[in-house]
């Protein structure tokens, strides 16, 4: 079976498309083919309807409930109040996960469980919230409401949106390793969490000059043809994108290149196998960058970075001297659990690499035995280390560990947001297998980061090369949302106890 057998058609059928033209995009589709931000800020708009119609209810219902007295009008700060308060406990939920909103267990879960406590803030709020009826079942009318309605309409977003009818669909130049884990993530088969068909994009097919790799599947697609097929397969599949997976974009044949600056014209949006990674994973695939740079690191910033480096500077000042004001009253108590349990030191201090490759000794609540190195040197902590004290274990379950950093903030040694500072011993041996693993010491280590809330504890090299990728991530989009959202989430982190 040929490969124009493959796509069920005849070579006589196809020939005609073997010259350098493709159909322009003029007719739109009658069902549009969401992206990743589309598809999030779908979510966001019904969401945010349907919990202000479930307000918009419960205050109809108002007068019914206390009594003949004449109702509150609505004011429109209400709306505005609630529906930031959903934007952050959604956030911080993480209910805008494109693969769990579209798993329909999972989705109503968490969206079901951001409504309750959404609303319950609500309630909570004073003087920007209207005012409770005398009877108590008004208290519950909004969450019933607006729980039901958000899980109505998420249910509708897990059956029907994750449909080929609605998928995003890719065609990808290049059938090696990069394309290879990029089919791998698209297929949710990367290890890290269920994405992919389930977030809606979908692979037809690779194009690839290698004879060896034709009609061969990758992770359920097939390899289509040649360069010198591209411009009939995008014809005939009209793809929503065209993904170019290969690291040196330099080698690109010249009928490649031509080919696909045609599709471009045609109105075919291009993109590269890193930055199509990234949407998908939110982070940066460093292994398949080669040597471009502009994958990795921020190569430019507006002119407004620098004020926003000079505010959260400024608001790290502040919250690390409440910080340590809380350390200094939690101390007695930690003291005593550990003098109970592991007498020894309250705080450890350990070299760590900050900005710059420059080293410094991070502050923290002892955790672990004394001198838990002494015999086996530097070693990686491991899940469930035996090294740690019964008191510790707590301590790193709630991140209470982590306080004595502030001080490391007050003198400028980290931020509240960036990379974890790793240990000399480790740096110069993950240096030397990770590519770009030092570019992770452009910006200041942090108490909390990216990667700290997506992956969590890493304990090996394989471990810090997906949590460096989540850490460049964090780099190239360093910025207020950025820091809010890891804010949130490290909040979630800490209350769930979810602290290694």
């Amino acid at each position: 079976m040929d490969r124009y057998e493959m796509l069920g058609v005849s070579a006589a059928s196809a020939a005609p498309w073997t010259a350098e033209r493709v159909r322009p995009r003029t007719a739109a589709r009658v069902i549009p083919r969401l992206r990743f931000s589309e598809r999030r800020l779908l979510l966001a708009i019904l969401d945010l309807l349907m919990v202000n119609l479930a307000l918009y209810g419960a205050l109809a219902l108002h007068p019914l409930l206390s009594g003949p007295a004449a109702p509150e009008p609505h004011q429109f700060v209400w709306y505005i109040v609630l529906s930031a308060t959903w934007l952050v406990v959604g956030s911080a939920l993480d209910v805008y996960d494109l693969a769990r909103a579209a798993n329909l267990s999972r989705s109503l879960w968490a969206a079901g469980g951001a409504a309750v406590v959404a609303c319950g803030v609500y309630l909570l709020l004073p003087l920007v919230t209207p005012a409770l009826a005398s009877r108590r079942a008004y208290a519950l009318l909004l969450p019933t409401f607006a729980t039901g309605g958000v899980i109505l309409w998420r249910g509708a977003y897990a059956k029907a949106f994750t449909q080929p009818l609605f998928r995003h669909t890719m065609l990808v130049i290049g059938a090696g390793q990069a394309a290879r884990v990029l089919a791998q993530a698209v297929a949710g088969k990367d290890g890290d969490g269920a994405v992919g068909l389930a977030t809606g994009h979908e692979i037809l097919g690779f194009v690839d000059d290698d004879a060896a790799k034709q009609g061969q599947m990758i992770e359920g697609a097939r390899v289509l043809g040649t360069r010198d097929d591209l411009l009939r397969l995008v014809h005939m599949m009209r793809p929503d994108e065209l993904v170019v997976a290969i690291s040196d974009l330099g080698s690109l044949h010249e009928d490649l290149f031509q080919a696909i600056l045609r599709c471009w014209e045609a109105g075919i949006p291009v993109t590269t196998m890193p930055d199509m990674y990234e949407h998908v994973m939110t982070r940066v695939p460093v292994e398949h960058a080669g040597r471009m740079l502009h994958v990795v690191v921020p190569l430019g910033h507006a002119a407004s970075f620098r004020l926003y480096l000079l505010a959260r500077r400024l608001a790290e000042v502040l919250v690390a001297l409440v910080g340590c004001l809380v350390v200094a009253s939690v101390v007695p108590l930690v003291w005593l659990v550990n003098r109970l349990t592991s007498p020894g030191d309250v705080f450890y201090r350990q070299e760590r690499v900050g900005e710059g490759g420059r080293t410094f000794h991070v502050v923290k609540f002892r955790s672990m035995v004394m001198d838990a190195e002494k015999r086996s040197g530097a070693v990686w902590a491991r899940r469930n280390d035996d090294r740690i004290t019964p008191a510790g274990r707590l301590l790193r379950k709630m991140r209470i560990d982590e306080l004595p950093q502030f001080w490391n903030v007050l003198r400028g040694d980290m931020s509240l947001i960036g990379p974890r500072p790793e240990r000399p011993e480790f740096v110069d041996q993950l240096a030397q297998e990770i590519p770009f693993y030092r570019m992770r010491h452009a910006v200041r280590p942090g108490i909390t980061g990216w990667a700290q809330v997506k992956y969590g504890y890493g304990a090996s090299v394989e471990d810090s090369l997906i949590k460096l990728q989540y850490d460049l991530y964090y780099i190239k989009h360093e910025g207020l949302y950025m820091d809010l959202l890891i804010l949130l989430r490290s909040v979630q982190v800490v209350l769930g106890m979810q602290g290694q």
